[in-house]
């Protein structure tokens, strides 16, 4: 109860711009951020003088939060970058050309992917993508797992001469994970055959963490630390479809910034080292004190006392990405 009721109300961030070195010549990708956290994120890094590249679903929406992240810079002497490519993740058969455009911006290296991009419960009930899964499933997991597999390179490439650790994937969890998720996880047959918004919500959520941990095992021979964060209860653009009756819940909200800080500590704070691997950040750049122990045996495979939950999940969403892999 206690680590429930401090991610309603948590305790003053303590690794913000105030206290953030300096980010020259480090390169920065945060897909979605056109507009609240990703956005604020981004001035963050931009300020630090990172080398920052958003995508956004829209162009012309990309181009604002172009603007705004400069003139958002104390200082253009400390300054660094910040450029853009359009991706979405509503069809699958886009999202590697966007990575391939990103690679090229970037030079084909990185040192942090945040996943921050994704649908929350404003999406109507039944909305497909344009391969005909559901939307908050492809928006959430599938797509974002495409985008990771074909931007890999860049930070495999920048892990290669790095610290362990330092280059990082961060995954957008919620707290839903805690909250929503099913005792023992979910069932597969309700990831292949939705049966509700609000429960497919809470699937990709927790879908996102088994993301963070299964690749994370892949990616830490290389160095690359994979974490889920979740940013925290804030007031941003993804509640603005949420039906009249769920208006009371934005008296409960933060301003997206306080989220930008949660993702900041997951992808930068030296508090998190290789052996957090698979880990769980909490608002507002916290370890989380207490996972759930079911949830935590769902990433485990049955040789190791676990249910292989994470991997099943991870291996459907690898074969539905497959094809738009290798295309």
């Amino acid at each position: 109860m206690g680590t429930t009721w401090s991610q309603f109300f948590p305790p003053d961030p303590t690794f913000t711009e105030t206290n953030l070195p300096s980010q020259k010549g480090k390169v920065f990708l945060i897909t979605g951020g056109g507009s609240g956290i990703g956005l604020e994120l981004a001035k963050i890094l931009y300020g630090a003088g990172g080398n920052v590249f958003i995508t956004s679903r829209s162009e012309s929406k990309a181009k604002l939060a172009i603007e705004s992240i400069r003139a958002s810079a104390a200082s253009n002497e400390t300054a660094g970058q910040v450029d853009f490519v359009v991706l979405d993740y509503a069809d699958l058969t886009s999202v590697k050309a966007s990575a391939e455009q990103v690679l090229e911006k970037c030079g084909a290296r990185s040192d942090v992917l945040w996943n921050n991009a994704g649908i929350s419960l404003g999406a109507p009930h039944g909305s497909k993508s344009a391969q005909g899964y559901d939307l908050i499933t492809s928006t959430n997991c599938l797509g974002p797992l495409l985008f990771t597999r074909s931007v890999l390179p860049a930070l495999t490439a920048s892990a290669s001469d790095a610290a362990p650790g330092s280059v990082r994937v961060v995954w957008t969890a919620s707290f839903s994970v805690d909250g929503e998720t099913p005792k023992g996880g979910f069932k597969m047959e309700d990831v292949k055959k939705p049966k509700g918004r609000d429960a497919t919500y809470a699937i990709t959520k927790t879908g996102n963490w088994f993301l963070a941990s299964e690749l994370g095992k892949e990616l830490a021979p290389k160095g690359i630390l994979s974490v889920a964060q979740s940013p925290g209860n804030l007031n941003t653009p993804l509640l603005k479809d949420l039906e009249w009756w769920r208006s009371w819940a934005r008296l409960l909200l933060y301003p997206p910034k306080l989220g930008a800080y949660t993702e900041l500590y997951a992808g930068l704070s030296d508090n998190l080292s290789m052996e957090d691997v698979g880990g769980f950040v909490i608002p507002w750049g916290r370890k989380h004190p207490a996972p759930r122990g079911d949830l935590l045996k769902c990433m485990k495979t049955k040789d190791e006392g676990g249910t292989g939950l994470a991997k099943e999940f991870v291996d459907w969403c690898e074969e539905q990405i497959g094809p738009f892999l290798r295309a």
